[in-house]
């Protein structure tokens, strides 16, 4: 799949004809930009959820941060000026169980995370409801790697001093800060702008996050480290699901679940032809030690068990897991 018929498929799907009759609009919100996997998974999503709900109800979606930041976006679900979004790191920091997925390198590929999908999925959705959300869906923000403006990044030393942007999650703050970066939470929308400006040097993202947002034009060095895997979820409040027609959640649930395989094939591709994208803007490209980096990440896993309850069986299934990838 070329990502020109990626793009053309997400542009497709946003220029679907408003159903004039939908007795329900439902406002689907997320903070990727044109041309990214987050607006391509979520415009499938959509096709497939207004396939199935006809007359009844609308999805409609709002991509590039329209609808807010992923924490401004989680405060409107539950007031119901959003009905859906698709968060991602942020999620460790509604729920600490989430944090697993901060661990770096714990997930191998994506039959794994299938697989611990399949294992741990009730935990997580328990972890949802006890802050007010369900989910209804799995998508993929991908595997991360790191830009900057500095140097190329080998091994952990090399990201000393280095002013990095993460996303709001205190666990991604403590693994670079444990790697000896300058670790600076902020909203995805204002990362451009703040490279552009020499604010932070770098930042870490999967590439089709950094080539739709176009960091390849202010960043230099890109160093190929796949730290952490970042699932994507498809949210929404439980107090506004649990007033949904039955027969709409059940659509919505449906395609929550038959998107997910549609996302993995185009997030598989993006990987190759997005890493071409940016190699062709210039950016210098290296493969980092990832030994030295999981060598290094030992702190984090034990900070994460000593802080939050169970998470030690949790990296016990979870690595228990891998095995077959």
């Amino acid at each position: 799949m070329k990502l020109k018929t990626v793009l053309l498929g997400a542009v497709a799907a946003c220029v679907t004809p408003a159903i004039a009759s939908a007795e329900m609009v439902l406002r689907f919100g997320h903070v990727g930009a044109p041309g990214s996997l987050f607006e391509a998974s979520v415009n499938a999503f959509a096709e497939c959820a207004n396939g199935k709900l006809g007359d009844a109800a609308e999805v409609q979606t709002f991509g590039a941060s329209q609808l807010g930041n992923d924490r401004e976006m989680l405060q409107k679900l539950k007031l119901g000026q959003v009905h859906m979004s698709l968060p991602s790191s942020v999620m460790s920091s509604v729920a600490p169980e989430f944090g697993i997925f901060e661990m770096p390198y714990i997930i191998r590929d994506r039959e794994h995370m299938k697989r611990v999908q399949a294992e741990l999925g009730d935990t997580f959705q328990e972890a949802a409801l006890g802050q007010g959300y369900r989910i209804i869906g799995y998508m993929e923000n991908g595997f991360r790697h790191i830009t900057n403006n500095v140097r190329p990044i080998n091994t952990p030393e090399d990201l000393a001093g280095v002013k990095l942007r993460t996303p709001n999650g205190e666990w991604r703050v403590k693994m670079f800060q444990e790697y000896g970066a300058n670790p600076t939470p902020m909203s995805f929308s204002e990362v451009f702008t703040a490279l552009q400006t020499k604010v932070i040097d770098g930042q870490e993202n999967p590439y089709a996050q950094i080539a739709s947002a176009k960091f390849q034009e202010v960043q230099s060095y890109l160093s190929i480290t796949g730290h952490v895997y970042t699932p994507a979820y498809v949210l929404v409040a439980e107090n506004q699901w649990q007033s949904w027609p039955e027969d709409v959640r059940a659509a919505l649930e449906s395609c929550g679940t038959e998107t997910q395989d549609t996302v993995y094939e185009i997030a598989a591709n993006l990987e190759t032809e997005l890493l071409d994208v940016i190699k062709a803007a210039g950016v210098e490209v290296n493969e980092a030690d990832k030994a030295a980096f999981v060598a290094a990440s030992t702190p984090i896993y034990d900070a994460f068990a000593a802080q939050v309850e169970g998470a030690a069986e949790m990296i016990e299934t979870v690595q228990s897991l891998a095995e077959g990838s």
